[in-house]
């Protein structure tokens, strides 16, 4: 029996060659384990099931195009081909692509993503912004050509047509459309705290199936909305779609259009409001002007009383300040006089010099008398004053409200008729 004997590296070679040929795409499904994440990007693991295993490898290239993340015990599918490791006669799969057994490969990296996120904190209530009442300037970040940016123009000019919509072109669907989508996201919030400002960026597009709808599920925007310093509204989609965005941001609307009216006052309302709020006012301020006005003519009452007694006591005391006057005057003459009398022995003529200074001082206490303001109206007589001033009975007008004082009373009349008796006699 002659058979061919072969070195270990011309059987590894057959068997390279025989398995690498026949096992070029195999497809098997399977537990990983002995996972291994190498700071090159390569993945090192073992597939196994209850009775064994092979090792696997998925080089960074293929890696970096994963959705979701692999984790230990997860049960997945894996395509690739055979490979045979020639120095130590080992084989292992190459793998180009890992689904998840039993669920999508997108679902599942959506509930991956979802929960990292939430664990760091991302959608906690404390992080949300409030949203401005009246926003002057908003930044929309959609496709410049889709559907969703004219229904969301169309509900803003209705509701609120004083704010500035600012439309950013943005790619929303694909490979790329994540990075656009970030870059975007960050140029509108460059412009917090200047004057270019916008009070809400809105990131938007239109319904679609979970790929259509994928950007807005990647990692770098989440983070790029998280890290905003303006108010973030995620409007991806129809009421039923929800995106990891939505999560993120500051606030969700189920639609783009739905967003409009969200965020944006209802100019119709506010009109209304305005008008009940100026009722309001006018009716405060007519109040407050007639109790003003009630207050101003009391207190003209007051000062016509007050400027009337000010008046008498005034002319009370020069009166009384000019007979103490000539008293004083007097009792200096009469003692200066009667001084000399007394010198020169003249009794006769003090005596008639007395007499005429008696006289005089009588005409003066006359005088003042006659001067008294009291005693104009005693015996029954009275003032008539009108704004304060002695005024006339016939000066009176129907209607007119006047005063009536004596020396003991004031009191206050209002003329009912006037006759007047001079054309009667």
């Amino acid at each position: 029996m002659n058979q061919q004997i072969l070195n270990v590296t011309q059987l590894n070679t057959q068997i390279k060659s025989l398995l690498e040929t026949t096992f070029l795409n195999v497809s098997v499904e399977g537990e990983i384990s002995n996972l291994t994440k190498h700071t090159s990007g390569h993945i090192y693991f073992s597939i196994k099931d209850e009775n064994s295993s092979i090792r696997c490898v998925m080089f960074k290239g293929n890696a970096s195009s994963l959705k979701f993340e692999l984790k230990m015990g997860e049960k997945v599918i894996i395509y690739g081909g055979l490979n045979v490791f020639m120095p130590r006669g080992e084989y292992q799969i190459i793998c180009k692509n890992i689904q998840p057994s039993g669920i999508g490969v997108l679902n599942l990296a959506y509930e991956q993503l979802k929960k990292r996120l939430q664990d760091k904190g991302y959608f906690d209530e404390k992080h949300k912004k409030k949203l401005p009442l009246f926003p002057k300037k908003i930044a929309l970040i959609t496709s410049a050509t889709g559907a969703a940016i004219q229904d969301m123009k169309r509900v803003a000019q209705n509701r609120w047509p004083l704010a500035a919509l600012s439309v950013i072109n943005t790619l929303v669907q694909g490979e790329e459309a994540k990075y656009d989508i970030t870059k975007n996201l960050q140029y509108a919030d460059s412009f917090y705290s200047s004057k270019q400002a916008f009070d809400i960026i809105v990131i938007s597009r239109g319904g679609g199936s979970i790929e259509d709808l994928w950007a807005f599920n990647e990692e770098m925007v989440a983070d790029a909305i998280f890290n905003a310093k303006t108010p973030i509204v995620s409007a991806v989609g129809h009421e039923i779609d929800f995106v990891i965005s939505d999560f993120v941001a500051d606030l969700r609307a189920p639609t783009p259009s739905a967003c409009m009216e969200m965020i944006l006052p209802d100019s119709k309302e506010w009109l209304l409001r305005i008008d009940e709020i100026q009722d309001f006012l006018l009716d405060k301020i007519q109040n407050l002007l007639e109790i003003s006005e009630q207050k101003i003519k009391t207190l003209q009452e007051n000062f016509k009383q007050i400027s009337y007694e000010v008046k008498f006591q005034k002319n009370k005391n020069e009166i009384l300040e000019l007979k103490n006057y000539f008293q004083q005057a007097c009792q200096n003459l009469l003692n200066t006089k009667k001084q000399i009398l007394i010198s020169f022995n003249l009794a006769s003529s003090l005596e008639y010099f007395l007499n005429i200074k008696a006289t005089k001082l009588q005409e003066i206490k006359l005088s003042l008398e006659v001067k008294n303001p009291k005693n104009f109206i005693k015996d029954g007589y009275a003032q008539i004053l009108y704004n304060g001033k002695i005024t006339p009975l016939s000066s009176l007008q129907t209607n007119d409200i006047f005063e009536i004082i004596d020396t003991e009373i004031q009191l206050k009349a209002q003329v009912i008729q006037s006759e007047n008796l001079s054309n009667n006699s």
